[in-house]
């Protein structure tokens, strides 16, 4: 199990989700309707709740720990993420379930909130592998996580069920131990 945990940077903060986030994340998948984009899960805005709810039952059940980002310049909740499907035994996580306010996007806000979460589950939690999930039609999602440092490993087949009853491929991407020394000068050099 996770501890509920804080992280910090220069320009975002990540904090435990709790029910008292509800408006500003409601604010958040408004911003840019999130929820219409076929190849992601968001929630809508009426879905906020079970979203909520579902998030801290996984963590109660040790499966992980979700966040709200906030962006510290304006003190303001600008999207989620979360640390999911985490086997401590293995030593490995899963980064996802990661959304942001179309208006925050394309800025520094997610490098800077994956540099968190991968220095703490890399320093902190001695973790050996963190994978990355995306749905094989989203490019954008694609470049994001190679961005980052990510490796692709491949496709998973007929991995899932979308809302809207597609079935989905998943692209499977992953940072290992011995890369993260140079995912993290990679990362920093790009919040320069």
């Amino acid at each position: 199990m996770l501890d509920i945990i804080s992280l910090e940077g220069n320009e975002v903060k990540l904090e435990p989700l709790q029910k008292k986030h509800k408006d500003a994340l409601i604010e958040v998948v408004q911003d840019g309707k999130l929820w219409e984009l076929f190849v992601t899960i968001v929630p809508k805005s009426e879905d906020i709740d079970k979203f909520i709810d579902d998030a801290l039952l996984a963590q109660e059940n040790g499966d992980g720990l979700t966040f709200v980002t906030i962006n510290k310049n304006n003190n303001k909740i600008v999207g989620s993420t979360r640390f999911m499907k985490t086997n401590l035994s293995y030593k490995k996580t899963e980064i996802g379930y990661t959304f942001i306010a179309k208006t925050y996007q394309r800025t520094k806000i997610n490098t800077e909130a994956k540099l968190l979460m991968l220095t703490y589950a890399f320093e902190k939690l001695h973790l050996n592998r963190i994978e990355f999930l995306t749905d094989f039609l989203n490019q954008n999602s694609q470049k994001a996580i190679t961005r980052l440092g990510a490796k692709k490993e491949g496709v998973l087949r007929n991995h899932m069920i979308m809302p809207n009853g597609r079935v989905r491929d998943s692209m499977i991407f992953s940072i290992i131990s011995n890369e993260w020394n140079g995912v993290k000068e990679n990362l920093k050099y790009k919040l320069i």
